[in-house]
């Protein structure tokens, strides 16, 4: 079928929810187009009706159904040198293997940051390289790279300086080391500007000049390519192929780095994360196993682990502690060592969610005071003197969520404060924060389309505001008015087997661009429903025979949802959600997340 051909979407409420206990409606996924091309899957492969449902409404096809249950680096690795100025790049790390140069890392103090800095530092430092790797203290540096930390890795001795997950917008900074005869290649992936930075090489497929159709990778699958770009010139210069590392075995940092980062799961990034999870259960690094222990992860790893246990304790040391935690942990290789350093990470990963729920509740009790009940602004921008820098992007992403639409929470400190913002799909922030930058209203600022960081003078908040307002209103208007809970088909708690889920993760791994299957339980009764954790709900869900399904509805007790299943024991209702498997106990059982729910006929 033709793009111009292409089936309308089915605008029918799916079970008939046209307004959930959320305020949303319920929308079939499939167009008709789609439901046609899931039989056809299914009859090509022998797969069940649900998994074709959930391959067609993800744009695959029938002739494409097969490789995209199978991805394979074999078929999705592009040639390295598809990126512009990656042979350049790789040209003058060869004469730093070469020369056994003394090589400084700079890196972003996020999870994507931390990978590539790990990837850099255990592969030039297999090669014969000594190496530094300098992570930035958030508050004291801020982001990216600062003019005094590189004075003071060259100091050290630094011959050849990368920047890794930032440097792109670091005109300044690298200047200081172009006057000081020191070469400096910058790896990245957010957006620039027609102007690039003083370097000898820059890898980032999202500079405007590059047409590798790779924007979408982390800064860690980048540095990926440009490692892979480096150990093909070693061997055809000659290199023991022997001797040479071996970038498979570090997948599992590339998988971390991607999912943590939020990039689309598609192409290359789905190979990688496929392949490095594989790796993980297969070969845990002891970073990363010691990580699993502290975060009481039960089972195989997966993505959504990934994400949203692994992560966020690597990112602790960035937030509140000491940035190079990260990097330490993940180039460990002593299990001892790990374990220590995983603890003091889950010490701080206490600490920061302590924070951050005040903050939270600040900044929604501001939120809550500008929408007043109503519409409220399409873009949220919350200021405060006293939010810690450090968990403003969690803020921001807490905000987004609840209010659905962009938001931005910025720290104050004196004249000038720092910030982060994170958006909704269709509504591209990181491109406004550097139109913001050029209109002279921001100091500095950047990122990609779903989250950027910023320094703003306190004068020039309000001019913030009306400019955000004024080019991103629109879209965020739309986004608002369009939201909706899209329903891949309809489940039974009996239906929602271990076998079936099974079936499912061959589609994943699942994630922005590649999105996780949501199913509805028709008229399901709750047999029971308490809160465990800090504010979460756990419900039994019956539909009539067998036993109950398990399920958990996150971060509800606050809320119409939570409202719902807490008061709800006895009642029949829908619910939506997600399925997985859950590993506690030492026996896998299928289990029900939460995202919605309505009574039929209601509306709220």
């Amino acid at each position: 079928m033709a793009l111009t051909d292409r089936a309308p979407v089915d605008d029918r409420p799916f079970l008939g929810v046209e307004q959930s206990i959320t305020g949303r409606a319920w929308r079939h996924r499939l167009d008709p187009g789609q439901e046609a091309m899931a039989t056809a899957i299914g009859q090509r492969l022998g797969q069940p009706e649900l998994i074709g449902r959930v391959l067609a409404g993800r744009g695959v096809t029938v002739d494409t159904a097969e490789r995209h249950l199978n991805p394979s680096l074999r078929d999705d690795m592009p040639d390295p040198s598809v990126l512009s100025d990656l042979d350049t790049a790789v040209e003058r790390l060869v004469k730093a293997v070469a020369a056994g140069e003394h090589v400084a890392i700079f890196g972003d103090y996020d999870v994507d940051g931390a990978t590539s800095a790990a990837l850099f530092q255990i592969v030039l430092g297999d090669l014969g390289c000594p190496v530094t790797v300098h992570i930035p203290d958030r508050i004291v540096e801020g982001y990216g790279p600062n003019g005094p930390a590189i004075g003071r890795l060259i100091d050290a001795g630094a011959q050849l300086i990368l920047t890794v997950d930032c440097g792109t917008a670091s005109h300044d900074a690298l200047a200081v080391a172009q006057k000081r005869g020191v070469d400096v290649i910058v790896v990245d992936h957010h957006q620039t500007g027609v102007d690039l930075p003083p370097a000898v090489a820059l890898v980032n497929p999202n500079r405007q000049d590059d047409v590798s159709g790779l924007g979408y990778l982390a800064a860690v699958g980048v540095s990926f390519l440009v490692l892979a770009g480096l150990v093909r010139a070693l061997r055809a210069g000659g290199h023991d192929a022997e001797a040479l590392p071996n970038l498979l075995e570090l997948l599992d940092l590339v998988a971390l780095g991607t999912v943590c980062d939020v990039v689309p799961l598609i192409g290359l990034n789905r190979a990688i994360v496929t392949k490095g999870l594989v790796a993980m259960r297969h070969r845990p690094r002891p970073g990363i196993r010691a990580l699993g222990v502290v975060s009481r992860l039960k089972g195989p790893l997966d993505a959504g682990q990934l994400g949203f246990a692994i992560g966020p304790r690597i990112n602790a040391g960035g937030r509140i502690g000491e940035a190079t935690l990260g990097v330490r942990l993940l180039t460990a290789t002593d299990d001892e060592e790990a374990a220590k350093l995983a603890e003091t990470l889950e010490n701080l990963n206490r600490e920061r969610q302590a924070i951050e729920i005040a903050a939270v509740d600040d900044a929604a009790t501001e939120a809550d005071a500008e929408c007043d009940g109503g519409e409220g602004p399409p873009v949220l921008v919350l200021a405060r003197d006293g939010w810690h820098p450090g968990i403003v992007g969690l803020v921001a992403s807490r905000i987004k969520d609840r209010f659905h639409r962009p938001a931005f929470a910025i720290s104050l400190d004196g004249e000038t404060g720092t910030g982060s913002g994170r958006s909704v799909h269709g509504v591209d922030i990181g491109a406004a924060v550097r139109a913001a930058v050029d209109e002279g209203i921001l100091l500095k600022g950047g990122g990609h389309a779903m989250a950027a960081g910023l320094t703003v003078a306190r004068v020039q908040l309000g001019a913030l505001r009306a400019f955000l307002e004024a080019r991103l209103g629109e879209g965020a208007r739309a986004a608002i008015a369009g939201r909706a809970l899209k329903i891949d088909g309809a489940l039974t708690a009996n239906g929602a087997n271990v076998d079936l889920i099974g079936e499912l993760e061959r589609a994943g791994p699942f994630g922005t661009g590649n999105p996780q299957p949501v199913f509805a339980f028709p008229a399901h009764r709750i047999t029971y429903s308490d809160t465990v954790g800090q504010n979460h709900v756990r419900v039994g869900l019956s539909s009539g025979a067998g036993k109950a399904l398990k399920a958990i509805a996150f971060r509800a007790t606050d809320g119409p949802l939570g409202d719902l299943l807490l008061q709800g024991k006895g009642k029949t209702i829908h619910v939506a959600g997600t399925i997985d498997i859950d590993h506690w106990g030492g026996s896998a059982r299928p289990q029900l997340r939460i995202i919605d729910a309505a009574v039929a006929g209601d509306r709220y």
